[in-house]
């Protein structure tokens, strides 16, 4: 099965580390990258749009037809941010380009970036949590097939460039968590071709821990 996919967030660390492995796939035969600045990566497989306003899609809405897979990789950080303005961030704006993509592409695949903790209940106390887990919902409802993944603390890929300022500093604990609490520790590099075994031989949950990534990846 040949994939073409629109990857969303491929200038911070998640969306390259994904970007990277899609490029590098033999079962990736396109890859649309809907950027707000560009992300300066060449290759031939790889075309970019430029486009500041996810909540206004209808000026791109034509070049997003035809592809079979979304990697929504798009998202911030909750610190500094009211319930109210962290659930605009998060669930409006990923409910608006799911709605619009459900629509162009309906038997797309739809791989959406959490993380580990989110609330699918969307009753818990950590309000961060409840807007992932309600996001994570209403994309299960709007997609045939769609994955909700959930990494922990995330290996980059050589040759990463948006890597957060952090990391850094603790990148050498990867090869110690992994070792010691393998449930809370992955590669992007495994994320991204997670993402890929998911649109290509699909996936018996639709909700994906940290194990769950791991084992798709090497299916």
């Amino acid at each position: 099965m040949k994939i073409k996919a629109i990857i969303t967030g491929a200038t911070g660390m998640v969306g390259e580390g994904v970007l990277l492995e899609c490029l590098n796939h033999p079962d990736v035969e396109q890859v649309l990258i809907i950027n707000r600045n560009p992300g300066g990566v060449s290759h031939p497989k790889l075309r970019e749009l430029i486009h500041t306003d996810f909540f206004d899609l209808a000026p791109i809405e034509s070049q997003l037809i035809g592809y079979n897979a979304c990697f929504f990789c798009l998202g911030v950080s909750s610190v500094g941010l009211s319930e109210e303005e962290y659930q605009h961030v998060t669930f409006d704006l990923a409910l608006n380009v799911g709605q619009l993509l459900a629509k162009l592409n309906p038997e797309m695949t739809f791989c959406y970036v959490t993380g580990a903790g989110t609330d699918s209940s969307e009753q818990g106390r950590i309000a961060w949590a409840r807007v992932k887990g309600a996001t994570e919902n209403a994309l299960m409802r709007l997609f045939k097939q769609s994955y909700m993944f959930r990494p922990g603390f995330m290996k980059a890929s050589s040759g990463q460039r948006n890597v957060k300022s952090y990391y850094k500093y603790l990148a050498w604990l990867y090869p110690i968590g992994r070792a010691l609490y393998p449930a809370g520790f992955c590669t992007l590099q495994e994320v991204g071709r997670a993402m890929i075994n998911a649109v290509s031989k699909g996936y018996p949950k639709q909700i994906l821990e940290v194990t769950d990534i791991v084992k798709l990846a090497n299916a």
